[in-house]
C-alpha cells in the first residue's frame, strides 16, 4: 500500500453491517479526526480507501442488498463474480462530513449523514447530488425540525442505536416519513441485541455480536469433524510429520481441502504459482508459514447462525495483528500473531472454553498466555485491535500509544489488513 500522509490526521475503526441471515453485507469504517480544529485531506482520505474498495468494483457491483435472501442454504452468500460488500463511511465530525461529500465519493461508499446536517439547505443540495450519482445515504438519529419528504427521500437506511425507541408516543410527520425508510440498529454487542433488532423490524445490524458470557462448559463430543481434521493437521505440522501422512488426514474431506487450496491461491496470499496439492504447499511455505493457513481454516470451520460475523473479525484479526507487528521485523513473531488474532475467538467460534481447547490445538506460549487473559508480548496488541473493532477512539488512541504505535502506522494495518481479508473473502 501506499504511503499516505493523511492516514496521520485520522484514526479509523470498523465494524460490519449483518442482516438477518447473518451475511456480513458491508464493512462500517468510521474514521475520526485526529484533531477536532483540523479537518483531515477528504480527498487524500478517499483516494487511501480505493487501494482497498476500488472504484472500479463499484461499476459492476450489485446493489447492498439487506433484506431476507432466500433460504436455500445454496443461495445464501452468494455473489456475482468479483462483487464484494461494499463500505459504509461513518465520518466523525461535522467538517470532515462535508469535506468528504464535497469531493463526490465514489459510489462503493455509503455515507452515513447525521439528521442534524440533513436540515441545512447547502446539505441537503450536496445530499442530492450525491444520491443522483448512484451513493447510497444513511440518515443517523432524529432530526432537529422536520425534513422536507423530498429529503427524506435522498436516504436509504434510517441508523438507530440501541435502546433509543423511536415508536413510542405519537408519532410526529416527520417519524411517520422516517418509519418508511428501513432501520439498521447500530450498537449490537450481543447476540440478544441482534436477536432483538432483528425482531422489531430492523433490516441489518451494526457491530460485533462478541459481548456474549464466553463459553464455559464442555462440549467434547460435538466438535465437527472438519475441525478434528483441521485440529490433526495442526499437530502434524508442528511435529513435522511426513507429507504423506499429513495428506493422508486431508483427504478424509475433500471439501476442507477444497477451502484450504482458495485460501492458498487467493490473492491475499501473494504466491506466483498455483498451490495443487497439500505436499506442494508444504514444499512453497514450509511447515512454520503453512501453519498460520490452518489456523485460518480452524477458525472458518465453525458452524452455527452467529458464526459468520465471528469468523469475520477472526479473519481481520489475525491480518491487523500481523500488520501491526510488521515493524518488529521478526517473521516468526509476525505468524505468532497473526496465529494469536485468529485463535483470540476459537472459543466462540467453537464454543469450547480456551482452557479444553488450547490442549488440543499447539500454540506458542507466547500466543497462550494472550488466549487466556495472561499478558505476555501479543495481549496489548490484541486489546489495541479489539479497541479499533468497538470504535472507541480513546481506547484506540491509549493502546496504541502504549505500544508506541503513531497513527500513521495503525492506520495503514488496519488498510492494509481489510484489503488482504477482502481477497479472502472472494
Amino acid at each position: 500500500m501506499q504511503d499516505h500522509p493523511v492516514l496521520g490526521q485520522v484514526a479509523l475503526g470498523y465494524t460490519p453491517m449483518i442482516n438477518k441471515q447473518r451475511e456480513v453485507v458491508a464493512t462500517r469504517l468510521t474514521v475520526f479526526p485526529e484533531r477536532p480544529d483540523v479537518t483531515p485531506d477528504a480527498p487524500a482520505l478517499l483516494q487511501a480507501l480505493h487501494e482497498v474498495w476500488p472504484a472500479a468494483e463499484a461499476a459492476g457491483s450489485e446493489p447492498l442488498k439487506l433484506s431476507p435472501r432466500p433460504l436455500d442454504p445454496a443461495a445464501r452468500g452468494a455473489r456475482a463474480p468479483g462483487v464484494r460488500p461494499p463500505v459504509t463511511l461513518n465520518l466523525a465530525g461535522e467538517s470532515l462530513l462535508r469535506a468528504v461529500m464535497a469531493a463526490q465519493p465514489a459510489t462503493q461508499f455509503m455515507l452515513e449523514v447525521p439528521a442534524f446536517m440533513a436540515a441545512d439547505p447547502a446539505v441537503a443540495q450536496q445530499l442530492r447530488q450525491l444520491h443522483e450519482a448512484g451513493n447510497l445515504l444513511m440518515i443517523k438519529g432524529r432530526p432537529l425540525q422536520p425534513l422536507a419528504p423530498e429529503v427524506l427521500a435522498l436516504f436509504s437506511h434510517s441508523i438507530v442505536e440501541v435502546g433509543e425507541d423511536r415508536r413510542t408516543g405519537a408519532p410526529s410527520a416527520t417519524a411517520a416519513a422516517v418509519r418508511q425508510i428501513t432501520t439498521v440498529q447500530a450498537g449490537a454487542r450481543t447476540s440478544e441485541d441482534v436477536d432483538a433488532a432483528f425482531q422489531r423490524g430492523a433490516v441489518a445490524v451494526l457491530g460485533w455480536p462478541m459481548d456474549d458470557a464466553p463459553p464455559t462448559g464442555t462440549t467434547k463430543g460435538k466438535v465437527p469433524p472438519d475441525v478434528n481434521t483441521v485440529m490433526t493437521l495442526i499437530g502434524g505440522v508442528e511435529k513435522e510429520r511426513p507429507v504423506a501422512e499429513l495428506e493422508a488426514v486431508l483427504k478424509r474431506d475433500p471439501a476442507l481441502a477444497f477451502r484450504l487450496m482458495r485460501y492458498l491461491n487467493s490473492p491475499a496470499f501473494g504466491l506466483s504459482v498455483e498451490i495443487n496439492s497439500f505436499g506442494h504447499a508444504l514444499m512453497m511455505l514450509g511447515y512454520a508459514r503453512l501453519k498460520r493457513w490452518l489456523a485460518l481454516l480452524l477458525a472458518s470451520s465453525a458452524k452455527g447462525v452467529n458464526a459468520t460475523p465471528v469468523m469475520y473479525a477472526a479473519v481481520r484479526r489475525g491480518l491487523l495483528m500481523e500488520e501491526l507487528g510488521r515493524e518488529q521485523g521478526d517473521a516468526e513473531m509476525r505468524g505468532e500473531m497473526f496465529i494469536c488474532g485468529v485463535f483470540s475467538l476459537l472459543d466462540r467460534l467453537l464454543q469450547q472454553p480456551f482452557s479444553e481447547l488450547l490442549p488440543n490445538v499447539p500454540v506458542p506460549e507466547r500466543v497462550a498466555q494472550a488466549l487466556r487473559g495472561e499478558g505476555g508480548p501479543y495481549q496489548p496488541y490484541l486489546e489495541l485491535v479489539r479497541a479499533i473493532e468497538q470504535e472507541t477512539v480513546y481506547d484506540l488512541r491509549e493502546k496504541a500509544d502504549a505500544l508506541m504505535l503513531g497513527p500513521t502506522t495503525v492506520n495503514r494495518a488496519v488498510l492494509v489488513a481489510l484489503r488482504s481479508a477482502r481477497q479472502l473473502d472472494g
